[in-house]
């Protein structure tokens, strides 16, 4: 019997825990809640007693695991140290070595949930069958992660693919709060669901254009793309310069890391075609000569793609030979 590993994404609120084949076949997948009192003292040991209850469950022993694949919302270092998670309670962490020895010594591989997350889409979702790809997810904040040669490029500190924390926004597009990071002019600020939103407030507030979102009292990013899709001019002024700045800032990664494909995911990718070809549109107007024809295409995976690419990083640590 070929060997499983399990993938684990672990969230501010619930831990997603999933048992997956050598194939990317996810054969169970459950939830935990995340623990975070006591600075996340207990996640940890959570996970590991619910890896262990699913292994009696399924009949397997230790031998029977290949390893676990985790992804955190926080930076990590190249040996799984988890370089501070907020929302878990986490400062410096060796999160990799205390699940490991949680786990009766099994190997495991931690990285940031973006990245891993993008992982599971270069596998089995959206840039499936290329191996070097650029995800962006699109959500509350702006994610991101580079995948090379089927690699997970974390960089030095960890911090490599933070695609939100590009600066490129305009001042004039801006209001006076500042980026979550601290900065100022992040893409991120304007990209992001809640960015999408202040600044359609803002472009409400400074301008006579006509809009039915003046009719309410509170709009979401999707209330802004639904609108712009029906011919709303204010939401369509807003959505050209959102899906602007994003299509820029792909081309700008394209021009350092030259992916195959480029994918979109998130809880704005909803707004799909639309979306998509807003943001090819900016994309193919300021990308190298090279690059100008690098598809741009919708994640497929949604919530599974945290585990997927989580078992597939402990694979690709332990030499698995998978399948591309």
């Amino acid at each position: 019997m070929s060997k499983k590993c399990f993938g684990v994404d672990v969230g501010g609120t619930t831990v997603k825990l999933a048992l997956v084949s050598e194939n990317g076949h996810i054969e169970d997948m459950w939830e935990i809640p995340t623990r975070t009192e006591s600075d996340g003292s207990q996640i940890i040991p959570d996970i590991c007693d619910a890896l262990k209850a699913k292994m009696q469950e399924k009949g397997l022993g230790m031998q029977d695991i290949l390893g676990i694949g985790m992804g955190v919302p926080g930076p990590v270092l190249e040996d799984s140290t988890v370089d501070g998670c907020i929302n878990l309670g986490w400062g410096r962490k060796q999160a990799g070595r205390e699940l490991s020895e949680g786990m009766g010594g099994l190997p495991v591989a931690v990285g940031n949930d973006a990245n891993v997350a993008a992982l599971g889409e270069q596998w089995q979702g959206g840039g499936k069958g290329h191996a070097s790809m650029v995800m962006v997810t699109l959500g509350t904040g702006v994610g991101g992660g580079i995948i090379l040669d089927g690699e997970i490029l974390g960089g030095k500190t960890g911090g490599a693919g933070e695609i939100g924390h590009i600066n490129c926004v305009a001042e004039e597009d801006l209001d006076e709060a500042n980026c979550n990071c601290g900065n100022h002019g992040c893409l991120e600020q304007i990209a992001s669901a809640t960015g999408t939103v202040r600044f359609a407030r803002k472009v409400l507030r400074e301008s006579d254009m006509p809009s039915i979102l003046r009719d309410k009292e509170d709009f979401t990013a999707k209330d802004v793309y639904d609108a712009a899709k029906a011919g709303d001019t204010a939401a369509a002024h807003v959505i050209r310069r959102v899906t602007g700045y994003l299509g820029q800032a792909l081309a700008g990664i394209a021009a350092v890391v030259d992916p195959e494909i480029i994918v979109v995911g998130g809880g704005v990718s909803k707004a799909g075609e639309f979306l998509i070809r807003q943001t090819a549109e900016k994309f193919r107007a300021c990308a190298f000569n090279q690059q100008k024809h690098i598809p741009i295409v919708l994640a497929s995976l949604g919530n599974e793609a945290g585990v997927i690419g989580a078992s597939r990083m402990i694979m690709n640590q332990c030499g698995e030979d998978t399948a591309p």
